[in-house]
């Protein structure tokens, strides 16, 4: 090692020590950093600039998008700009479901614009409520909440809506409104409407400095409904109150324009609130819907199946005439029975009873007094009597879209059951047919199931002079017309004359009124083997004379004890739309 030493680096003379200033370092020796430990350290800053600038690259150059969207996030935060829903108004105007106004409140004072309908209720007061949502900016955003005309009776009509769905952090993962049922469920794409988007810049903190709408809120469109909803709730009331005074279990009712399909009133008894059900802030009411065995969400316009009774008896006379199986004038003997001999116990016989003896009688008195006797016979036949049997039965009454559903309309439900030998076989085990199915299917009874909607169209269908519409729910609108029934118009007044006796003096005569000329024909339907309930039938059209609107209503499971049914509750409804609403009779 050639390396020379310097004299001071030998000794240091003790005597100089204490004249060193140690603060200073003087009087030590020093000793030089190795080159490996210089190595080794500037090694170890190259790597922590390598480490740095792979990383720079890494957030600059590959995932700058990312990271650039994620710190914009970070600032800026978009919230949902709820659009109103679009108003349902009745055929004359009336708002039957509406929006009460939504806003947003912060520290920043932020206003949002929303398309909202306010509407004076008829007490005078204005109704607007607010359901405030949170969101995670600390801001809040009321939805416009759906509100519904407080009249009874047009809720399976109006139907309601689910709201905007939010997550426990406040953030809306559903931000439409979805119609659940009725004219909301039905419209629902018209009258939804378009969210707008509201940009809101946050600080650090997360405080509001600043909000932009990028997108306004489009309103959804109004939808005018044929309905009168003064008509529909006066119809409502008086079924509900005929039920609950004689103990019907429920009931329905529909009027229709007999040559546009429009639909004056419809409805179902019971009933659900639809603001209860939009909001869903009373869980004990909904959970006692849900309990009633009187089925409340059952609309029984579309949906109800029962049993018609003797509200058929029209469309089998109707064939009968077609088919010449006998002339409108012929007399048949009324009796208080016919007996039909078993034909595998010669010594047996089975009784159909009408349900009372009723004299001679042609066809128009037949209707008049709803003679099952009459029906019977010409319905399947009896001694000298030709009947149309039950394959005719089942086509004529088809052709007044019995059997049938309600296909793309508001009132699509249940297809009901015209009865048959196939039906049977299939439903009891491959049991054949009877002469006496056919008697029972003639007026109405045994498996026969019908709804008020498929009545209404059936009666429309005998007022026009064949032509079956399509009831529809838009006013101004027009049914569908799906088919005319190729019958002879004598044959349609033979039919309409008898219905109008019917309310003038026979087993109608309820509807006898002055102010208006009603055809009518009614029905008890007998349920279950015992009979001890019924289903109450009224149907018919009128004016008589140049009918413009047909009706049907039922009250369902009632005693057979009663002697007040369907015609009563459609008489208190036609007193109070002579009073209230008398254009419907002119």
């Amino acid at each position: 090692m050639n390396r020379e030493i310097d004299p001071d680096e030998i000794f240091i003379d003790s005597e100089m020590a204490s004249h060193f200033d140690v603060h200073q370092f003087e009087g030590r020796l020093e000793k030089a950093i190795s080159k490996p430990t210089l190595l080794a350290v500037g090694a170890l800053f190259i790597l922590i600039v390598i480490i740095f600038l792979g990383r720079l690259s890494l957030l600059q150059i590959k995932n700058s998008s990312h990271y650039a969207a994620l710190s914009e996030n970070n600032s800026l935060k978009s919230t949902p700009l709820f659009a109103a829903r679009g108003v349902l108004y009745d055929r004359n105007g009336i708002e039957l479901a509406w929006n009460a106004p939504g806003n947003m409140s912060s520290a920043s004072t932020t206003t949002v614009p929303v398309a909202v309908k306010v509407t004076p209720l008829a007490s005078g007061t204005v109704s607007a409520s607010t359901s405030a949502q949170s969101y995670g900016d600390g801001s809040e955003y009321s939805v416009p909440t759906r509100e519904y005309t407080p009249l009874p009776g047009l809720s399976h009509t109006i139907g309601y809506v689910q709201y905007p769905s939010k997550d426990s952090a406040g953030f809306y993962y559903k931000e439409d409104f979805t119609g659940l049922d009725g004219a909301e469920k039905y419209f629902d794409t018209a009258l939804q409407g378009q969210n707008g988007l509201q940009l809101v810049e946050v600080d650090a903190h997360n405080r509001v400095q600043s909000a932009n709408t990028v997108r306004p809120p489009k309103e959804g469109g109004g939808i005018h409904l044929s309905i009168d909803s003064r008509v529909e709730s006066a119809l409502y009331n008086s079924i509900r109150d005929l039920a609950t005074r004689v103990g019907f279990s429920g009931g329905a009712g529909i009027i229709m324009d007999v040559y546009t399909g429009e639909v004056i009133a419809e409805t179902s008894y019971p009933e659900y609130d639809s603001e209860v059900m939009s909001d869903k802030t009373d869980s004990s009411l909904i959970r006692s819907y849900l309990a009633d065995k009187n089925r409340p969400f059952l609309d029984r316009v579309s949906s109800g199946l029962y049993t018609p009774g003797s509200i058929i008896k029209p469309y089998v006379a109707l064939g009968a005439l077609n088919e010449h199986i006998i002339d409108p004038l012929t007399i048949i003997q009324g009796v208080p029975y016919i007996s039909i001999q078993n034909p595998y116990d010669k010594t047996k016989s089975t009784l159909f009873r009408d349900w009372k003896e009723q004299g001679p009688e042609d066809m128009r008195k037949a209707l008049q007094m709803s003679s099952d006797v009459y029906f019977y016979e010409i319905g399947g036949g009896y001694q000298g009597q030709k009947g149309l049997g039950i394959n005719l039965i089942n086509k004529y009454t088809s052709m007044f879209g019995f059997g049938a559903a309600i296909k793309d309309s508001f009132f699509a439900g249940s297809a009901g059951t015209v009865p048959s030998p196939a039906w049977k076989a299939a439903n009891f085990d491959g049991e054949a047919w009877y002469l006496g199915d056919t008697y029972h299917t003639a007026i109405g009874q045994y498996g026969f199931q019908v709804t008020p909607a498929q009545v209404v169209r059936a009666v429309a269908a005998i007022a026009n002079g064949g032509t079956l519409i399509n009831p529809t729910i838009v006013s101004g609108g027009q049914g569908t017309v799906i088919g005319h029934v190729d019958i002879p118009a004598a044959d349609f007044q033979v039919v309409k004359e008898g219905m109008r006796l019917s309310a003038q003096s026979g087993v109608a005569k309820a509807l006898n009124v002055p102010y208006v000329t009603i055809a009518a024909k009614s029905g008890t339907a007998e349920l279950g083997v015992s009979k001890a309930n019924v289903n109450s039938w009224i149907t018919g059209f009128w004016p008589y004379e140049n009918p413009r609107y047909a009706f049907a209503v039922t009250m369902e499971n009632g005693s057979v004890h009663n002697l007040v049914g369907a015609a009563a509750a459609f008489l208190e409804t036609i007193n109070w739309m002579n009073v209230n609403t008398p254009e419907y009779f002119k």
